[in-house]
């Protein structure tokens, strides 16, 4: 019988049932965090925040590395009741500084990791006095260990649930602060949103849930945290690494993992015996999402693991999500799935709903509200006069309602009139065996005004050169019209893609774009 009773779900139920149980695991040392452990850190930095002057709906920041304080300094910040502000740790001081005065931080807490960032930025965003540091504090800070140990470790008072107020990744601009309602309910029960996720992927007490990927994204934070309230046990992984991934989910008898597509490439790159040396028996469900999926990567990483893989179409804004199974996707390759969370509209250019099959923009009306904190035009961009919100993707449902994207508004290419939409280019380089990684995009053409240029990453460096990139644009036409396919590719080992598997493709074509306007400007 569930140690939950009724519709309460969250850590402390679970100390107090299994107080010896694993809650948290980390894969580079083994550390272990006992459910009891867990409950207790998260109830000081409750605390703490309460003692920094932290109330309900105050925005709370967090700087760091895949820690082994994250998860619970998370929780710690969501049964305050505060606003949960996740900081990606590959920002620059000035970036992490727009953060924290966008969103109105009032406590940041960082480790000696990311110190030499953190000094130089929050200067005078965040008091002294709530500005933390774990693992040793440098002047302006003050040691986070220390001021938890001082708190208790029961819960604190007033307890409410909190919710994340996330920043999109900005892969077409400065990131915009996600800003949610705070939930209304009693604590300890989660939104309908987290009862869904455990349903359709079965996250319960028996689970042990994979994440690979850093903290701060919007996926793996809020995954680990649905994990956690459903009492499954985490295991979190400093950084992805292919091979190790298998070790893991071997080693600790991993039944539910979270990918991106880039992952599946990697891991499907691996030799024969690698990727049939290690026992992944206890696998049960590999979820994936973030980035397109090519067909033919799915249509592998299926023949190796199973009918298991889950794949979801949603944004951080929650306004609306799609899901489908393995059995689903065989049927409908391709596809995204069908609504689970509000209800698809795809609408044209005037926002009205075009027939069944027609490509358009992706909306979802009937789902919850959301904004983009401190910029009403983004908002009002986000939705349109019936009330439907969209992520700017482009795309179709079929007969079945399952919905299909084809690419980003922001990346469309226009050449000569035409409108290019480089997704089918990008799946169809990916599926190339000497193809790591690829980036399709436009860049300047003075008679058409853009063209369609590829930027691969190769499995082999050496073979970068005029004969791959040949064989490349060859590969392409024979399964595109030659208007969608790369005029020209070029070579790059270090291609912008986060671990999260948005392509930032903006950083790209900046460098072609920057050298168009000096001409210009000359």
């Amino acid at each position: 019988m569930s140690a939950a009773t009724a519709e309460t779900r969250h850590p402390g139920v679970y100390a107090e049932a299994t107080p010896d149980r694993p809650a948290v695991i980390f894969a580079g040392d083994g550390m272990v965090l006992s459910f009891a452990e867990f409950e207790a850190l998260s109830n000081r930095f409750a605390h703490l925040l309460r003692a920094s002057g932290i109330a309900r709906g105050d925005r709370v920041a967090v700087f760091m590395e895949n820690h082994r304080l994250y998860l619970p300094l998370a929780w710690g910040v969501l049964r305050s009741g505060a606003r949960l502000v996740a900081i990606a740790t590959h920002l620059a001081p000035e970036e992490v500084d727009y953060i924290l005065e966008d969103s109105g931080a009032r406590v940041l807490v960082t480790s000696t990791a990311m110190a030499g960032t953190a000094r130089r930025a929050a200067k005078q965003d965040v008091p002294e006095a709530n500005r933390f540091m774990a693992d040793g504090a440098e002047a302006g800070f003050i040691a986070l260990e220390a001021a938890l140990a001082d708190q208790p470790a029961t819960p604190i008072a007033d307890q409410a649930e909190g919710v994340e107020m996330l920043y999109s990744s900005g892969t077409t601009g400065r990131p915009k602060g996600i800003l949610k309602p705070l939930p209304e309910g009693t604590f300890g029960i989660p939104a309908p949103g987290y009862f869904l996720t455990a349903k359709l992927y079965g996250l319960d007490e028996a689970a042990v849930y994979l994440s690979p990927a850093p903290l701060y994204h919007a996926a793996p934070l809020m995954f680990c945290i649905r994990a956690l309230r459903f009492g499954a046990t985490v295991v979190v992984m400093a950084k992805f690494d292919a091979e190790e991934t298998l070790r893991l989910i071997a080693r600790h008898g991993v039944t539910h993992a979270q990918f991106v597509p880039t992952m599946f490439v990697r891991m499907l790159r691996l030799p024969e015996e690698a990727r049939h040396g290690y026992d992944l028996a206890s696998l049960a469900c590999v979820i994936h999402a973030a980035a397109p999926c090519p067909v033919d990567v799915k249509h592998r990483m299926i023949d190796w693991l199973g009918p298991i893989l889950w794949e979801y179409y949603g944004g951080s804004e929650g306004s609306g999500m799609t899901a489908l199974n393995a059995e689903e996707w065989l049927l409908h390759p391709g596809s995204v799935g069908r609504a689970r969370i509000g209800r698809i509209r795809i609408c044209d250019a005037d926002g009205e709903e075009v027939p069944t099959g027609t490509e358009g923009g992706v909306y979802f009306s009937d789902g919850p509200r959301f904004e983009y904190h401190n910029d009403p035009a983004k908002t009002a961009e986000a939705w349109n006069r019936n009330g439907w919100s969209t992520l700017g993707d482009i795309g179709y449902v079929d007969d079945d309602g399952y919905l299909y994207l084809t690419d980003r508004k922001a990346n469309m290419i226009i050449s000569g009139g035409v409108n290019i939409y480089p997704q089918e280019a990008e799946n169809r380089l990916l599926s190339h065996p000497e193809v790591m990684d690829a980036a399709v995009f436009g860049v300047p053409n003075p008679e058409f005004g853009e063209e369609v240029k590829a930027v691969v990453h190769p499995v082999d460096m050496a073979r970068a050169g005029t004969d791959l990139e040949a064989e490349l644009i060859a590969f392409c036409r024979e399964a595109l019209s030659p208007v969608k396919c790369p005029r020209s590719v070029d070579f790059n080992d270090d291609l912008p893609r986060r671990e999260n598997g948005k392509l930032y493709k903006r950083l790209l074509k900046e460098r072609y774009w920057q050298d168009h306007r000096r001409g210009i400007g000359g």
